[in-house]
């Protein structure tokens, strides 16, 4: 499938450490603008990025806050330590307790590593056929905060349904227990704060919308002075191992019918619907109502795989991260920007030096 760019990442290039740590504030990131109709490539930083938006329009940001959705376990058997990285609310269990899509990983070091089904199920001389309950993991002193692995999510060899169970709400729990999602590349851990954009404030997301993190307050009071429309989506983002390249799962997706309007609206101005993220490109291209190319309301599920072959329907640019070789974050993004111009900015972002990661740069993809 055509949108997976194969290429070396240097160590050098993946930020390590949020832009503020480097003395930069959040806006000063670099930036790439990069358009599709010519080619042309612009390098500034996100502070510029009003000048290359105008009245005619629309951002869309997604609004979903990260949870502190890291947590480490005691295999309630073994005893072994497990970290968990929750991943997406499934739902309520009538008999108490949560579902959740969850991914346990072994310590490795200063770092975690998946623990995949064979290895959870051979730490009891189990086969991997075997369907019984394959670990329970107690959070704390007692065993008042437990979450039990029911089984594998939708075949994945790394999630698992997992239900947790703990005294009061989760929410509160998380917030007391839990701490952001970190991999090895981010060498100390950083407040949850640094892993917020400044427009979150609904808490759900395993993993931060980071598109969005370079915006500051004055970046948007200067699109919005200067009439840039700004609308909100919903998307709670799971967590995306960087050793897995998967498709994504579903995710939980809410699309308001004011947002649904104004990108009509837009359209048909000819204005530029810019998505925020590919959490904003899978929201609203899976609003889209079959045959009409209009956005509709939308509250639930979606498990639109976005790829160069179908394309979009309605996202007419995207700022987004720089992503791991051959991440499926590229299909959507080759979707967007088309395979030439991504294979020419990721060749350029290599020989400029740009960061990769959460803390790292961005690109703005316009037609």
């Amino acid at each position: 499938m055509s949108g997976r760019l194969a290429f070396a990442l240097p160590p050098g290039l993946i930020a390590g450490e949020p832009p503020e740590a480097r003395g930069l504030a959040r806006d000063d990131v670099r930036m790439l603008v990069a358009y599709r109709g010519d080619g042309r490539q612009v390098q500034t930083n996100f502070r510029h990025l009003p000048e290359f938006l105008g009245p005619e329009d629309l951002l869309v940001i997604n609004t979903s806050g990260t949870l502190p959705a890291a947590l480490t376990g005691t295999d309630a058997e073994s005893g072994a330590t497990v970290v968990v990285h929750l991943s997406t609310r499934l739902s309520f269990d009538p008999a108490g307790g949560e579902l959740w899509v969850v991914e346990p990983r072994r310590p490795v070091g200063q770092s975690t590593k998946p623990w995949a089904e064979d290895q959870v199920r051979d730490r009891r001389g189990t086969t991997p056929a075997a369907r019984e309950v394959p670990l329970r993991l107690v959070f704390g002193t007692g065993e008042d905060a437990s979450l039990r692995l029911l089984g594998p999510y939708r075949g994945s060899r790394r999630l698992w349904t997992g239900l947790l169970e703990v005294p009061g709400s989760v929410a509160s729990w998380l917030q007391a227990t839990g701490r952001p999602v970190r991999y090895g590349y981010v060498r100390r851990p950083w407040p949850l704060s640094a892993y917020q954009n400044v427009y979150a404030h609904e808490a759900g997301s395993a993993e931060m919308p980071s598109a969005g993190r370079p915006f500051t307050e004055a970046t948007i009071t200067r699109l919005v002075a200067q009439g840039v429309g700004i609308a909100p989506v919903v998307l709670h983002s799971g967590v995306a191992s960087l050793e897995e390249h998967e498709p994504p799962y579903p995710e939980r997706v809410r699309v308001p019918l004011t947002t649904a309007r104004r990108v009509n609206a837009t359209k048909d101005a000819g204005g530029r619907v810019v998505a925020v993220g590919t959490t904003v490109v899978r929201a609203l291209e899976s609003a889209v109502a079959p045959g009409t190319g209009r956005v509709g309301a939308l509250d639930g599920w979606t498990e639109l795989v976005i790829t160069p072959e179908a394309g979009v329907k309605v996202v007419d640019g995207l700022l987004t991260g720089w992503h791991e070789p051959q991440a499926s974050h590229l299909w959507m993004i080759a979707a967007i920007a088309g395979n030439e111009l991504l294979e020419s900015c990721y060749t350029t972002a290599l020989q400029a030096g740009f960061l990769w990661h959460e803390f790292g740069d961005v690109a703005l993809l316009l037609p």
